[in-house]
């Protein structure tokens, strides 16, 4: 793509980065307020819900792309389904963040959500895996793509507990999605990645630290979902659909911290369902790391895994499968690292 069309692109999403802080500077003077308890981060009452910026502002620009723009078009029926699937993620993840649903009807909502991009034709058919090369998942795809859609949205909802950090990642990972889609010729995915970027960069600065609003379920879900629908998308990149590999590399990060705590709580006879605070970055918050660090830290993991990313579309697909070990490496001495800053501050993984 010709720099001055690049640019022209860019300038194009400015629009969605002013929508976004608009709706958000909305939500904190008409407030959802996020009191505080005895798990959260935060010490005064501050508004949440500001996620409906960035849901809002992508919304807005996948709509002006289906009427637009048929360089990034796929088949009709997955743009609408993505657009719709979006829209219902979203919608749940407000009610909650004003009704706090039960966690079996939220599920099944997300349940809901998922189907609608899954029956809009967005589904794994096949995966290239470590020795043992590419393998044709059939009726599985279907059951791989909705544990994906649902474990990347929950994970990132999870994660979203620290001032920045989830807002952080996602802007820094849908850049690089989106720098690799348009390498690769993947119009679409280059082009909604550009609207998330936009959304959540007009939402960043208002959760910076101290955070004046917390992007809420609205937002987190949302990022979540949409992340996950578009590493379905890359799939396609490849005919082996290796690529779909590329999303979950960009946020291990996230996908790390939520799986090692869910496995550790379910080891140690903890009910996994039950609000707790002691996943790895609430842990090392409590034990005195700043959370701009924290934040900060896990930013720099998402660029490290970007790098990961763009060394893994150049090496030979046998290859492929690995380059997530420096990344897991990587994630492992970090939890090294928290788990001695417990030591030291005396905090156990109870509670």
């Amino acid at each position: 793509m010709p720099a001055s069309l690049l640019l022209t692109h860019l300038l194009l999403v400015l629009p969605l980065v002013g929508l976004s802080a608009l709706i958000v500077r909305a939500m904190i003077r008409w407030p959802i307020l996020d009191v505080p308890n005895a798990r959260s981060a935060h010490s005064v009452v501050t508004p949440r819900g500001g996620g409906l910026g960035p849901v809002l502002a992508f919304v807005v620009g996948m709509l002006a792309l289906y009427q637009m723009a048929d360089f990034a078009r796929i088949a009709e029926r997955q743009f609408i389904g993505v657009i719709l699937a979006a829209i219902a993620i979203a919608a749940v993840g407000l009610v909650d963040d004003m009704r706090d649903l039960s966690a079996r009807l939220r599920l099944a909502c997300q349940f809901g959500a998922a189907m609608v991009a899954v029956l809009s034709g967005l589904v794994l058919h096949r995966l290239s895996l470590p020795g043992i090369g590419v393998v044709e998942l059939s009726f599985l795809g279907t059951l791989i793509t909705l544990f994906w859609i649902m474990g990347c949205t929950n994970a990132v909802n999870f994660m979203d507990g620290l001032d920045g950090l989830v807002a952080g990642t996602v802007v820094i990972a849908c850049a690089a999605l989106a720098a690799i889609a348009l390498s690769l010729g993947g119009g679409f995915i280059y082009a909604a990645s550009l609207f998330m970027v936009a959304g959540f960069l007009g939402f960043l600065p208002f959760n910076l630290h101290r955070a004046r609003i917390f992007m809420g379920d609205v937002g987190s879900q949302f990022a979540g979902f949409m992340l996950a629908v578009l590493g379905v998308a890359a799939a396609g990149f490849e005919q082996s659909q290796v690529s779909f590999l590329i999303v979950p590399l960009l946020i291990f990060g996230l996908l790390f911290d939520a799986g090692f705590t869910l496995l550790r709580r379910a080891l140690m006879g903890e009910r996994v369902a039950a609000a707790h605070r002691t996943h790895l970055y609430q842990m090392a918050q409590r034990a005195g790391v700043p959370v701009r660090v924290v934040a900060g830290v896990h930013w720099g993991f998402t660029l490290f895994h970007a790098g990961l990313a763009v060394w893994f579309l150049n090496v030979p697909a046998e290859m492929k499968p690995w380059v997530g070990a420096p990344a897991l490496a990587m994630q492992l001495l970090w939890a090294g690292y928290v788990m001695h800053r417990m030591r030291r501050a005396g905090l156990g993984w109870r509670g």
